[in-house]
C-alpha cells in the first residue's frame, strides 16, 4: 500500500493517484512484493529543510529525500520501505528551468525516492549508471521520457 501524506497548504493540482502510479512502477520493476508498504509525502521547503538538516547535516532545502527502514510491521505482517519525502516548491521550480512539466518532474523524484528506498545509489559511476537505466525504464512505462533525467 501507498500512504500519502500531502500538506494542504501546497495548493496540489496534481492527481494524487499520479504519486501512487510512479511508485507502484518502480515495485514492479523491481519484482518487489504487493505486500509492501511506503510513504511518499509532499510539503514545502521549510519541512525537507528540517529534515536535511536534522538528518543529512545539510541546511538548505532539496528536492527529495528517501528514508529507507526495510521493518515489518508487527500488527499487520506487512514489509515496510520507508519514507520519501518531496518538496513541491523544488519540483515546480525544477520542471520549470529544464522546460519539463510538474507531473514529469514529480514522477521522477517519486521515482528517485522509491529507488533509493530499495537500495539503489548514485555515489559511483557504476551505481549510477545502474540506478538511471533503472530509473529510465520505469519513467519509460510512466510515459515519461528518460531525458528528464538530470546529473
Amino acid at each position: 500500500m501507498i500512504f500519502l501524506e500531502i500538506n494542504p497548504e501546497l495548493n496540489l493540482s496534481l492527481p494524487p493517484d499520479l504519486l501512487e502510479r510512479a511508485a507502484q512502477a518502480v515495485l514492479a520493476h523491481q519484482s518487489i512484493a504487493a505486500d509492501a508498504d511506503l510513504t511518499l509525502v509532499l510539503t514545502g521547503d521549510e519541512r525537507i529543510q528540517a529534515l536535511n538538516r536534522d538528518f543529512l547535516g545539510r541546511d538548505a532545502p532539496t528536492d527529495v529525500l528517501s528514508f529507507p527502514a526495510d521493518e515489518t510491521d508487527p500488527q499487520t505482517g506487512r514489509r515496510y520501505l520507508g519514507d520519501v519525502v518531496i518538496s513541491l516548491p523544488r519540483a515546480v521550480e525544477q520542471s520549470t528551468a529544464w522546460g519539463g512539466t510538474v507531473e514529469a518532474e514529480i514522477q521522477l523524484l517519486v521515482v528517485h525516492g522509491v529507488m533509493h528506498l530499495l537500495g539503489y545509489d548514485h555515489a559511483g559511476a557504476e551505481e549510477k549508471a545502474r540506478m538511471w537505466a533503472a530509473q529510465a525504464e520505469v519513467l519509460e512505462r510512466l510515459g515519461v521520457p528518460a531525458s528528464i533525467i538530470r546529473e
